[in-house]
């Protein structure tokens, strides 16, 4: 109850903001990021987008990867419009499909731009059951695996833009506190709905990619530890807000439940303080392995925090995006 008022309140944490802060708000007092470059998924609408604008305000070069180039240009000359001096660069990139992550990947370094920030925020709440190219449910893939494997080859380039500026590269995944509403087995589960239709749930299997974004940030905080890495990846819990991925659910009881929910429900520069917080704020040097929400650090589920299924998890994501595995099943279930 306590948390519930000072949620509402929007009483200040120790970072010195809370739930109604705004990205431009906990901004105000970072560095420039005129020497920034930043990668930013799901910047078309929503978080996304504010993410995008807020940091283009403060003078970062942005990479705006999507599935729609369509989408991306129009984003592109919204921010443009506000701030005619950004350095915008669309490119095109499907999450769902593994091969469309190699070739942005390939696409980006051909570009021969440095890589201080990436920001993992795209997301898709799929409410029929669906299967990616690459044989894995498609929630699952586009939130959670395409953005392993875009994080694992970006990585390179973040720690050698790190050593030769000297300036600590971030990585933030935007997770959901619904991610503590599964406490199974997260392998065992994606197999379950990758095969069968029928076991198919769309809250579910959403609650199971924000996990997994949850449990990557753990494992990876641990090996650019072990690398002696000048990078950190942090997790954020961006809030609700009715995005157009919520929108897509509308009905009689999604309105609802958005009317009874309104006074949690954060405006969309609220929603994207705490990506903003994590992403450029002086205090969070060298911090890292950690989870936000309303820009002060928080609880993970205890599923969340859990270091051996985090480490489970990694190694069944590096099978599932080799390229020679599209029959992945077997050799998750024989590893358990």
């Amino acid at each position: 109850m306590l948390d519930a008022l000072k949620y509402l309140l929007g009483s200040f944490g120790a970072s010195g903001y809370g739930s109604k802060s705004t990205a431009e708000e906990v901004t105000e007092n970072c560095p420039d990021l005129g020497s920034v470059t930043a990668v930013i998924t799901g910047a078309t609408s929503g978080i996304g987008a504010e993410t995008a604008r807020v940091l283009a305000k403060r003078g970062a070069r942005l990479v705006l990867p999507a599935r729609s180039l369509k989408a991306a240009e129009e984003a592109k000359a919204r921010i443009v419009a506000e701030f005619p001096n950004s350095e915008i660069v669309v490119m095109a990139l499907d999450l769902s499909s593994l091969d469309s992550v190699r070739c942005f990947v390939s696409e980006f370094e051909s570009l021969d731009l440095p890589l201080n920030l990436l920001i993992n925020n795209a997301g898709k709440f799929t409410h029929e059951h669906a299967i990616s190219e690459d044989g894995i449910e498609m929630t699952f893939a586009t939130n959670y695996l395409g953005h392993f494997l875009l994080t694992k080859l970006l990585l390179n380039k973040m720690i050698e833009t790190a050593k030769k500026t000297g300036v600590q590269g971030r990585i933030v995944n935007v997770s959901s506190t619904i991610h503590s509403w599964f406490s199974g087995d997260v392998i065992r589960y994606l197999g379950l709905i990758t095969r069968n239709k029928s076991q198919y749930d769309a809250t579910r299997a959403y609650a199971v990619s924000k996990l997994a974004n949850v449990l990557h940030t753990k494992e990876l905080a641990q090996r650019l530890k072990q690398m002696d890495a000048n990078v950190t990846v942090n997790c954020v819990h961006p809030g609700i807000v009715r995005t157009r991925l919520t929108r897509e659910t509308e009905g009689i009881v999604t309105d609802l439940i958005f009317f009874l929910t309104s006074k949690f429900l954060k405006t969309i520069p609220q929603a994207a303080a705490t990506t903003c917080y994590v992403a450029t704020h002086p205090r969070l040097v060298n911090v890292s392995g950690k989870y936000f929400a309303d820009c002060n650090e928080a609880w993970t589920s205890k599923l969340g925090s859990n270091s051996q299924e985090a480490s489970r998890l990694w190694s069944a994501s590096e099978i599932m995006t080799a390229r020679d595995s599209r029959a992945i099943f077997d050799p998750l279930d024989a590893s358990d």
